[in-house]
């Protein structure tokens, strides 16, 4: 592919490969070659294979566990073809780590998220393209143009197939942060809304308090951005049940799925927990309830009309 002069390529970290190869094979180009492993004593070592000077680069490289390790990749990958001359690099993010960290929610608290921002900015990326992150007020954090992608209609989509007549059916927003997601995903689905009021003692760990809305004999389904530990939407799901609930359903963007996650799910009333694959599960995932999305066709979508300098604002619009 060649426009206005300038090839593109798609480079990948570790995060994610699976999802790196079939965004690049949707587009169809071959992963651009790059070794990106670690010298003997832990530092993170980077060798961009072939020629960029002048192209259109595209990164791909989710910040999620190991966290830390795959942020250095993406930081280090982008100073090497920085320094190769690369014509334009965007970092392609499919899940934006660290996005928890957004503002001081006590003396003395780091603001993360933004101290991730100006990293990635300073080490020359032109762009961002993401999906889904925490707040989309952190896209205020980057002082380069951002393009924020929604996962809810892929979501959506998914139930509305899956459940063609949904007159059962309520979109559950798990705290009050998420209630914005849980309208859209109504929205596309033309269906209600409750929400949970819940308080959270300390980190990873909620209580929920009480349910707005109608939920009794109803088919359930709770959204959020991402899911950590699992608490939060095991905790929901068996409120949501003793309150009358048919059955529970849980989707999100991002599966962190960090500690006891897995067991948590497993041993929930959930019925399915639905995910897209900004995050890749393990290869053995210890439970059969989750299904896992792709957004490769999104993302490609994306890479192609950034690279052709046309909008891409109805693929994050709602809906048409």
């Amino acid at each position: 592919m060649n426009v206005h002069g300038k090839d593109i390529k798609i480079f990948a970290g570790n995060s994610n490969l699976p999802l790196a190869r079939e965004i690049a094979e949707r587009i169809g180009l071959p992963l651009g070659q790059a070794t990106v492993g670690k010298f003997s004593d832990g530092e993170t070592c980077v060798n961009i294979g072939e020629v960029v000077r002048g192209s259109d680069v595209f990164v791909i490289q989710s910040t999620c566990a190991p966290v830390n390790d795959n942020l250095v990749e993406l930081l280090i990958m982008i100073d090497a073809l920085k320094r190769a001359s690369a014509g334009r690099i965007t970092a392609v993010m499919p899940y934006f780590g660290y996005a928890r960290q957004d503002r001081k929610a006590k003396a003395r608290d780091p603001i993360s998220a933004k101290l991730v921002a100006n990293l990635i900015t300073v080490a020359g990326a032109d762009r961002i393209l993401t999906m889904d992150l925490h707040t989309p007020q952190l896209q205020g954090f980057f002082d380069i143009p951002v393009d924020h992608l929604l996962g809810v209609p892929v979501l959506a989509k998914y139930f509305q197939e899956k459940f063609p007549e949904h007159e059962d059916m309520v979109a559950v927003s798990p705290d009050v942060g998420s209630v914005s997601r849980a309208r859209k995903f109504a929205e596309w689905l033309d269906i209600p809304i409750a929400i949970i009021d819940k308080r959270r003692p300390k980190a990873n760990v909620s209580e929920v308090m009480n349910v707005i809305g109608d939920i009794r004999n109803k088919r359930v389904v709770l959204i959020d951005d991402l899911i950590d530990t699992a608490g939060t939407v095991v905790n929901a799901s068996e409120a949501l049940m003793e309150m009358g609930a048919k059955e529970v359903f849980a989707c999100c963007t991002h599966g962190v799925l960090s500690g006891p996650a897995f067991e948590r799910v497993e041993s929930s009333p959930i019925k399915e927990l639905v995910m897209l694959n900004t995050i890749p599960l393990p290869e053995n995932k210890p439970t059969d309830k989750i299904t896992s999305l792709s957004i490769a066709p999104l993302f490609a979508e994306a890479i192609e009309r950034i690279y052709g300098d046309v909008s891409i604002s109805t693929l994050f619009t709602q809906k048409e």
